[in-house]
């Protein structure tokens, strides 16, 4: 089996830095695919993906230059539809075998196999295997076509008049087959042995000897590393060096990873220099530096290790490696500091307006045409957060302080410069301006997608705020016609659904909700509560209930991940308070591993389905009735249990209560052995259905046990 390594490299102009991974993989994964699917990749053969700012490349260590031939098998038609009555093909079946390039074969050529039904014409053979470079044009050509690329550009080719389209212009193609070149095309480039290397460091051009060649001579002569991930590699290496020489860090947050990803994607051949601004910027809010620093210059904050505090220092990640850097620093540092000097001024001038004073404001901010401003919106947060706050035990008066100004930071020039630090700067200019820590506190964490801590006194009402705004939005976008289809939700109603469970699962952390106990703060009366600010016919009819039933959806699905699915169905069937459903979902769980479990789960859908088929209202049990000794048994069974199971339920022990209910699984069993329910006198059959009724209600108080049936 004669094998090569392979490398195929498209260089083109700067791809788009946060997409330039992905198009990297997806590339060599096309490619790869439409070679083995040929059966051009040898058994050994690995892939190695490459992907810098001005290149997309795969290598592959083991090609072969010709597949094998290939057996084939192909069904046709039915005989009696392919052969006329002389045996000769039919143009029916002479088209298919043009479709499927077998042209060449007759009738003579064909097979004929009964299938149990009639004839079927089969062509079998051997075809030859397919040759590199036809398979690795059909590679290109798919792959070029099938990237995920963020937006198509099109643009004209040297001749004048051909228009092609891709993720940016083209301009080089290489293919190396060993030491040979493989004559292949895309995008009006013909393959050859040439690449580029740096554009600053090397500008020569760099002719490859064979395929095995092309990462080093890119690496020692060009000044390129190719793989993404051992760019990535030495980044992150330089940079826990530098931030470790000036004892500090450049934190561990995903917004770093983020930012890491995104300089790997910008550079060739990375180096890390420190540079510095006035101590005096420190003054400014440190998000506001930071984000400017990371969204406009790409650069690294340096943090206090020790209190996390911003420093004046920053690390900046060149393409460039001087003799002396000195100038790339300055560079640098001169272009920063006028936009450290635009947050200073933001910050310095927004300060000089009381944030309450800038929610009138709001009025001249469009929230959605069908749903008023932005101060209407704010109005009926208002008033849903001052009804929410004394049920779980806040001030009702902080709590409507803090929904008045939760967007009145949408006017400043600071969040019109950084949209991002919405709430954040809200809350800084609250602290400024006296407002309490509390409100203060709510405004920063209003825009958290989820609740991830134990609810304390000092972020209760930033609870309510969050709760309030999730409710209003859930209910004022559902509303209007707007609930989210298929993967679009645009007004991210899935994540205020998550937001408002995560929510009420603090609060039970917290202590401000028990588990075991009703409270009106329930979910149903928080939407109802904010339906009632809108206007009338401004909503939809049943927008309540289709978002309570959403939300519980959305708590089915995220619960699904790590608990019993059954378990999960059999307590979300009662619709319970959401924040009872992780406890009773637990307690379901823990019953469904009891030996008892199964025969009760089967009685219950049993007596789930009798219930179903009784006709009219159910006279109340009537004991005297009774005649058989199962049916005694089980009624002093569900009279001695009852109360049990409701203290248990009661003290909110939920596990307790349905453990109670294994104590009835052997009168259970043998009423359902001895007694007929459907008897013939219609008022035994009444009487032992009111009978199963009070069975019912017992076994199904946390959940709806018939779910658990297998």
């Amino acid at each position: 089996m004669n094998t090569s390594p392979l490398i195929i490299e498209l260089l083109t102009e700067e791809l788009p830095p946060k997409a330039l991974n992905a198009l990297g993989n997806a590339f060599a994964e096309h490619i790869r695919k439409t070679l083995q699917d040929r059966h051009l990749l040898a058994p050994s053969c690995t892939c190695a993906v490459y992907a810098t700012p001005r290149r997309l490349a795969a290598y592959f260590s083991a090609v072969l230059g010709q597949a094998p031939d290939q057996s084939y098998s192909e069904k046709l038609m039915p005989a009696a539809i392919g052969l006329d009555e002389q045996g000769a093909a039919t143009p029916a079946l002479s088209k298919k075998l043009q479709a499927k390039n077998l042209s060449h074969l007759t009738p003579a050529d064909l097979v004929r196999r009964h299938d149990g039904k009639q004839d079927v014409l089969y062509a079998e053979g051997t075809a030859p295997g397919a040759v590199l470079a036809d398979g690795l044009q059909q590679a290109l050509d798919h792959a070029v076509t099938h990237l995920p690329i963020p937006k198509v550009m099109q643009y004209q080719l040297n001749d004048g008049h051909t228009n092609v389209k891709f993720v940016r212009p083209a301009h080089h193609l290489l293919a190396l087959w060993g030491d040979a070149v493989v004559p292949v095309h895309i995008l009006g480039l013909q393959a050859d042995r040439i690449t580029r290397g740096h554009r600053f460091l090397c500008q020569e051009p760099l002719t490859i000897t064979s395929a095995d060649d092309w990462a080093a001579v890119l690496g020692n002569t060009g000044h390129v590393i190719p793989a993404f991930a051992q760019r990535r590699e030495r980044i992150a290496r330089q940079l826990a060096e530098a931030s470790a020489a000036l004892d500090a860090t450049i934190g561990t947050t995903p917004e770093v990873d983020a930012l890491l990803d995104e300089v790997t994607a910008l550079v060739e051949w990375p180096t890390v220099y420190v540079g510095a601004f006035e101590e005096a910027f420190l003054a400014v809010p440190p998000e506001c530096l930071i984000l400017t620093m990371r969204l406009n210059q790409k650069y690294f904050p340096l943090f206090d290790p020790a209190t996390g505090a911003l420093t004046h220092r920053f690390l900046i990640v060149s393409n460039m490696q001087p003799q002396d850097p000195v100038h790339i620093i300055q560079g640098n540092q001169r272009v920063v500091r006028p936009r450290l000097a635009d947050a200073q001024f933001f910050y310095q001038t927004d300060l000089k307006t009381p944030l309450a004073d800038r929610v009138a404001d709001l009025a001249h901010s469009v929230y959605h045409n069908k749903l008023g401003s932005q101060l209407e919106r704010t109005e009926r947060v208002r008033k849903v957060a001052r009804w929410l706050a004394p049920l779980l035990g806040g001030q009702p008066l902080v709590a409507a302080r803090a929904a008045m100004l939760a967007h009145a930071d949408l006017g400043t020039l600071m969040v019109g410069e950084f949209p991002e630090l919405q709430g954040i700067m809200g809350a800084y200019y609250a602290q400024h301006d006296g407002e309490p820590p509390e409100v203060a506190r709510a405004l920063r964490d209003q825009y958290r997608i989820r609740l991830d801590e134990p609810v304390q006194a000092d972020t209760l009402i930033a609870a309510v705020l969050f709760m309030a705004e999730r409710a209003e939005t859930l209910i004022g976008i559902w509303g209007i016609g707007l609930a989210p289809t298929g993967e679009r939700d645009p007004y991210g109603l899935r994540r205020a659904a998550l937001g408002l469970i995560s929510a009420y699962e603090q609060l039970v952390a917290g202590g401000w909700l028990q588990a075991n106990q009703d409270s009106p703060a329930r979910l149903a009366e928080l939407l109802e509560q904010a339906a009632a600010n809108f206007g009338p016919g401004q909503l939809a009819r049943g927008t309540v209930d289709a978002v309570l039933e959403f939300v519980y959806e959305r708590y089915r699905n995220q619960l699904a991940a790590t608990c019993d699915r059954a378990a999960i169905d059999a307590v979300l069937a009662l619709r319970p308070p959401v924040h009872q459903v992780a406890a009773r979902v637990r307690a379901c769980m823990e019953f469904a591993a009891l030996p008892e479990a199964e025969s009760l789960a089967a009685a219950n859908k049993r007596v789930s389905n009798l219930l179903k088929k009784a006709d009219g209202a159910l006279p109340d049990f009537d004991r005297s009735l009774l005649s058989e000794p199962a049916e005694q048994q089980l009624a002093d069974a569900i009279t001695q249990l009852t109360p049990q199971a409701q203290a248990a339920l009661q003290a909110g022990d939920f596990t307790a209560s349905l453990a109670i209910l294994a104590q009835a699984r052997t009168a259970v069993d043998r009423f359902f052995t001895d007694v007929m329910v459907m008897a013939e006198d219609p008022r035994i059959r009444g009487n032992r259905l009111a009978l199963l009724k009070s069975l019912h209600d017992l076994m199904n108080q946390v959940a709806d046990l018939s779910r658990l049936a297998q």
